[in-house]
């Protein structure tokens, strides 16, 4: 089932298991969507049961009695709702699925599908098809297509060929056509890639935040690492990992880095929906879906990993959620601090469980 990234008023990190019926009829009264599925509602003098995201005209509630699922409504002698239809798949639960089948055929086609193609294969309009992959993936088909494309090349220019070879396995028809639209999303060029980024140069600075020591790092492009760990040395080790052929360069002082650092240490003081900086980080297709839904999350707020595996179209994938947020390699810009377990526990975070639970207690204040 697909809900959309939960917004509670309860603590950042508590789920909510809409047991309680405060709950449930506040999502009944704002048609939350999200709840559908966890439960149902029935309405005594209609003698219909509902989703709680039914659009219906709102029912008193001393006529309305709350069911854990359907089969318990049904039980009780209610039938279900024409309008919604409750048991039935829900639009988003269609739409997830006419999505993931169009990345399906993205990621097997030797070439870009058309619009209209996956469109007629939804049997939407391209228009309508449009918005329902974006709204659904956070990126449009086009993007989707060029973050896959990107990452065949990547696959590719590992397995040690001609980066000519590599350009034409990873779907670019044409070395033109590639090196026209790429160049961005690599953050460096494909040669350079391919030898494992050596010639790239990246500078970097330490700095100080309430979160402890931190390492702000960027190629000509953007910021492409912030990192955060008690010791200074390890820091700079990390990063050293991280680009183990590309030029590292203390940034000296007056260079104007220390203004990136400065803006970057303000941002972790109050975290706001966006990073205002430029980034240059590297990402698979599907790291990249995570991370585009990721920054939806408003601060103060949490989803689970199962939330955000439903969100982009895979929700079966949340594992797969949880390692693209711990390959996260810029700390909070991208939020994944904001991504718990499915029963409200934080779950793990790459720069420390402590800070995570920091974090959200910070945004919820």
């Amino acid at each position: 089932m697909v809900t959309h990234l939960s917004s509670t008023d309860r603590r950042p990190g508590a789920a909510r298991d809409w047991t309680d019926e405060a709950d449930r009829w506040h999502a009944v009264r704002t048609r939350d969507a999200s709840a559908d599925g966890r439960f149902c509602f029935a309405v005594k003098t209609t003698g219909v049961y509902c989703r709680p995201g039914c659009g219906a005209r709102l029912p008193r509630r001393d006529n309305v009695v709350f069911y854990d699922s359907y089969a318990d409504a049904e039980a009780a002698g209610y039938r279900p709702c024409k309008r919604c239809r409750p048991g039935a798949p829900s639009t988003d639960e269609r739409h997830a699925a006419l999505v993931a089948a169009a990345c399906r055929e993205i990621e097997t086609a030797e070439r870009e599908p058309a619009l209209r193609r996956l469109a007629a294969a939804a049997g939407l309009s391209p228009h309508h098809f449009q918005r329902v992959f974006k709204r659904i993936a956070g990126v449009t088909p086009k993007q989707y297509a060029l973050a896959t494309r990107a990452g065949r090349l990547k696959h590719e220019l590992r397995r040690g060929g001609s980066v000519t070879d590599a350009i034409y396995a990873s779907g670019h028809g044409a070395s033109s056509r590639f090196y026209g639209s790429a160049g961005p999303r690599l953050g460096m060029t494909a040669t350079a890639f391919k030898d494992g980024g050596r010639g790239v140069t990246i500078r970097y600075a330490c700095g100080r935040s309430w979160l402890g020591p931190i390492l702000v790092a960027a190629t000509e492009r953007g910021i492409c690492a912030i990192l955060i760990d008690d010791e200074r040395r390890r820091l700079v080790a990390d990063l050293e990992r991280r680009f183990p052929r590309a030029v590292l360069e203390q940034a000296e002082p007056g260079s104007g880095f220390e203004d990136w650092v400065s803006r970057t240490v303000a941002f972790l003081e109050r975290p706001a929906n966006r990073f205002d900086l430029p980034l240059d980080v590297q990402a698979t297709a599907f790291q990249e879906r995570v991370w585009r839904a990721l920054l939806t999350i408003p601060p103060g707020h949490t989803a689970s990993y199962g939330e955000i595996a439903r969100r982009i179209g895979r929700p079966n994938a949340a594992r797969a959620v949880a390692r693209a947020c711990a390959a996260n390699p810029v700390a909070v810009a991208i939020p994944c601090h904001r991504v718990v377990r499915e029963d409200g526990g934080p779950g793990g975070y790459r720069w420390g469980g402590e800070r995570k639970r920091r974090l959200l207690e910070r945004e919820s204040g």
